[in-house]
């Protein structure tokens, strides 16, 4: 029935284009990183797109994996990145380690979740910024549909940090929201080196939701100076199977 397929195609592109998982897009952000970006949906992070992002463990209260993850993806990206914050405890130098230089960056000091949102919707509606990175604790499904429908209309990236005051608060992570991908970003020893010193760090990256992709976690070494991650030797060696553990997502 060859009439019908040009009216299903029609059709999913139009759901496509409605979920923000359609062809109709702003393009990709691959990471780089062959291991990680063969398991997202079209080789990357979807740009004109919203993407929630935590720390694991004690990390989902000082949130500093996550954010040199999140910085690491907002250096790659042409032009200024408008970071909006409600604590004051941003580390300017980290920031520039994985990439993100303090001249590259536009503060905002919002007093509560609530104006971090205000001033992320009027940033990602802009449509002249490279990334828009928020600092928050709780995102509803609503707040974030607004956020991930500002990205959509200007092609802009969007990046919810997600921190909370008490590790216990953290279960605010697993609610709906209409985010392409969520991520969870942990601390994990570096490898020893062979004289004395501190090697790179690694993570462990989870992706614990992806529209139209699956779940999987994998160790990586942190972002470079260039806000690159890579895949540890001894990771590397393993087999595929072995290197992402395909889980079933819990948020």
């Amino acid at each position: 029935m060859p009439a019908v397929r040009p009216a299903l195609a029609e059709l999913r592109a139009r759901i496509g284009e409605i979920d923000g998982t359609g062809a109709r897009q702003h393009g990709v952000l691959p990471f780089g990183v062959r291991e990680l970006d063969r398991r997202l949906p079209q080789g990357g992070l979807s740009l004109g797109a919203l993407h929630e992002v935590a720390g694991g463990g004690q990390g989902a209260v000082d949130g500093a994996a996550a954010a040199c993850f999140v910085a690491g993806i907002a250096a790659r990206m042409k032009g200024q990145v408008l970071w909006c914050v409600t604590q004051t405890d941003l580390f300017a130098p980290g920031l520039a380690q994985v990439g993100l230089p303090p001249e590259r960056v536009i503060h905002v000091e919002a007093g509560d979740d609530i104006s971090v949102l205000a001033a992320m919707e009027e940033g990602l509606r802009h449509g002249g910024l490279g990334a828009v990175v928020g600092d928050v604790a709780r995102l509803s499904m609503t707040a974030s549909r607004r956020l991930h429908l500002a990205a959509k209309g200007s092609g802009t990236i969007g990046l919810a940090l997600r921190r909370w005051r008490r590790q216990a608060d953290a279960s605010d992570f697993g609610q709906p929201t209409a985010a392409m991908t969520r991520w969870r970003v942990s601390e994990l020893p570096s490898a020893p080196l062979p004289v004395l010193g501190i090697g790179r760090a690694r993570w462990l990256v989870e992706l614990i939701r992806a529209r139209a992709g699956d779940s999987f976690d994998l160790e990586l070494e942190a972002c470079d100076g260039a806000g690159h991650l890579r895949l540890p030797a001894d990771v590397a060696d393993r087999s595929a199977a072995a290197a992402g553990g395909r889980y079933i997502a819990a948020g």
